[in-house]
């Protein structure tokens, strides 16, 4: 069984219980798990499976977590004998694909999303910032209202159409959201995040990333990567530099979907915790059909 594209999630698709099927049904499910409770030091098993949802939901966490299961739910996909075109993954889900691909290993993966996620739970700490999700406008008109009011905020996350992201400052945020409504937005809702994500205000946090991973050793990837800065097959030169700017820039999902496309990549699975993707999938194109795996269920389920 071969399907186009393996898609990753991102933070926010979190939930407790996540994976624990595929650790407890699944050898190579579980040796993804021991591997990133290995090398980041803490029990990522119990953290997915016995966290409270305020606490899964911290960054720091939820990254970690993510970036596993989905790992983890891959690689019982692929025990099962099912391959994939191409792949790519949502903000976090960009790192997913990079280990799934063989651009770095599963441990050094783990390695730099715990500091991801470290670093970015420390900006948002810091800063105060915010997101929200507007609803039924295009999307210049959601970049003129953020264009329009002092202070920093821009659009983030290109999800679908008639869906898009913004982030920045508190103040300036709220104030684009008026702009929005005022617009005829049919909704603008603020979102439960911690921070302003994939923004300037990420500058700091984005730096430190770079720096951190100059250390690590990167190969090149059994299937291409579509990368959230522009839609387009990722190069690994320069990655560390990438890295920095994929977490300060806007993600760039329809036109990524739309290029794999173009490139004859008509299915998919979304790997991981939650269904986000695959409903964004439905809004882009009713020509590319999506399926979901979270569970080993799914995984029998899509192997068949």
């Amino acid at each position: 069984m071969t399907f186009g594209f393996a898609f990753f999630p991102g933070q926010g698709a979190q939930a407790p219980g996540m994976g624990k099927t595929l650790y407890e049904q699944c050898a190579a499910s579980k040796q993804v798990f021991d591997c990133a409770s290995d090398v980041c030091g803490i029990d990522v098993a119990k953290l997915c499976f016995e966290s409270a949802p305020e606490e899964l939901s911290r960054t720091e966490n939820s990254q970690i977590a993510i970036f596993t299961h989905s790992l983890a739910a891959f690689a019982a996909l692929k025990e099962r004998g099912v391959d994939f075109e191409a792949c790519a993954g949502f903000s976090l889900g960009e790192y997913t694909a990079l280990a799934a691909s063989g651009i770095v290993s599963t441990e050094d993966g783990a390695r730099i999303v715990q500091k991801r996620g470290q670093l970015m739970q420390r900006a948002a700490d810091e800063i105060d910032g915010g997101m929200a999700a507007v609803l039924g406008l295009e999307d210049a008109v959601v970049e003129q209202a953020c264009a329009a009011v002092d202070g920093i905020v821009i659009p983030v996350n290109y999800n679908c159409p008639g869906q898009l992201v913004i982030a920045g400052e508190r103040a300036a945020l709220n104030a684009a959201v008026e702009k929005c409504k005022e617009a005829g937005a049919r909704r603008a809702v603020p979102l439960a995040v911690s921070g302003a994500f994939h923004t300037p205000l990420m500058k700091e946090a984005a730096e430190e990333l770079r720096a951190f991973a100059e250390g690590f050793t990167f190969h090149q990837p059994s299937m291409p990567v579509y990368s959230n800065l522009d839609g387009k097959p990722l190069a690994i030169d320069r990655l560390p530099e990438h890295l920095e700017r994929h977490m300060v820039s806007p993600v760039r999902w329809k036109a990524l979907v739309e290029n794999g496309m173009a490139a004859g990549l008509h299915t998919g699975c979304e790997i991981g915790p939650g269904k986000t993707l695959a409903g964004f999938a439905r809004k882009i194109s009713k020509e590319l059909a999506v399926r979901t795996v979270e569970t080993m269920e799914d995984v029998i389920s899509v192997s068949e």
